[in-house]
């Protein structure tokens, strides 16, 4: 075993290995309704007990193009018709695969560690909607929370955009394709977001397989996703590669040291940082790409919840400490 491996999380690694034990297909080597399947019952599987909450109530809110579903959380103990930060949560799975209840115990426990109401969007996905529709139903769903905000509950003003991984990506490009246009965001959240669809870095090398997200499932989402090999340089599906990252609402940026996806998250964050937008960075050194939602075998993604929560509260000051 090298240095290295021996850093990787013992839960982390049950999953891994269980995964392996598993007659499950080899990621890729199926198609997109199997795909969506495994995914739904691994996160499932693996998701802790349900955190209670006062309200989590399923509706639909207008996409780009028709009807797109939506859940939106309350937590206990918050003064009726008080007015809350609200978060807009981008689920992960490749644009391809996920819906609300995957990343269920994800958006609880957002709702409960950041007092927070939590609105999690079901966007369209690929192959059957291609880039830019998940963009598109992405910057829909904030500016129309935005706009409802008083039939939710919701303190317009301290609106923020979250995801990860794909979700990560949307939330990401979300924050800038609102920077002028509005509405004004406070925060963005982004969990080992995909900031670069041609990247080629070294993490993507290192850890091209055996630790969850492989590179050749991460091209395969890729390819349900993009149009063809043009929009890799769009700055709508790279955020990376955006000319201005300047004036972009604070961030708080999770990475996983077992990820694939690690350096081009470190990249984005520095990135931001470095056009003057205030910035923690956070890495969650013994992890894999995907643990968010797994918090029922690893107990470390209950904490991430726990952070993500920790920031909201710290940028309303709503919770001792610096704000980000």
């Amino acid at each position: 075993m090298s240095a290295t491996t021996s850093r990787l999380d013992p839960q982390a690694r049950a999953v891994l290995e269980s995964a392996a034990r598993s007659a499950a297909p080899a990621p890729g080597s199926f198609g997109v309704a199997e795909a969506r399947r495994l995914y739904r019952e691994s996160r499932l599987g693996l998701a802790p007990p349900p955190v209670a909450v006062d309200e989590a109530r399923d509706f639909s809110l207008p996409g780009a193009a028709g009807a797109v579903k939506a859940r939106y959380y309350r937590p206990l103990g918050e003064k009726p018709g008080d007015p809350l930060p609200a978060v807009v949560y981008f689920h992960g799975g490749g644009w391809t695969c996920g819906d609300l209840d995957t990343h269920d115990s994800v958006c609880r426990g957002i709702a409960v560690h950041g007092r927070c109401a939590v609105v999690a969007v079901d966007y369209r996905m690929g192959p059957e909607h291609k880039f830019p529709a998940a963009v598109e139903d992405a910057v829909e769903a904030v500016r129309w929370v935005r706009a409802n905000a008083a039939l939710f509950g919701i303190d317009a003003a301290r609106l923020v955009v979250a995801g990860e991984s794909a979700g990560g990506n949307l939330a990401a490009v979300a924050a800038i394709a609102l920077r002028d246009s509005g509405p004004a965001l406070a925060m963005q959240v982004l969990v080992y977001p995909v900031t670069d669809q041609a990247a080629d870095t070294d993490s993507l090398k290192r850890f091209a397989s055996g630790y969850s997200l492989t590179r050749e499932l991460l091209r395969w989402y890729q390819n349900q996703y993009l149009r063809d090999d043009r929009d890799r340089d769009d700055w709508r599906a790279s955020p990376l590669r955006a000319k201005d990252l300047s004036r972009l609402p604070p961030a708080y940026v999770v990475t996983a040291g077992f990820d694939p996806l690690l350096d081009e998250g470190k990249a984005y964050a520095d990135r931001l940082a470095q056009s003057g937008v205030s910035v923690v960075y956070e890495c969650f050194e013994g992890q894999i790409h995907g643990f968010l939602p797994l918090g029922g075998a690893i107990a470390a993604a209950r904490h991430a919840h726990y952070r993500i929560g920790q920031m909201v509260r710290a940028r309303f000051g709503t919770f001792p400490g610096v704000r980000p």
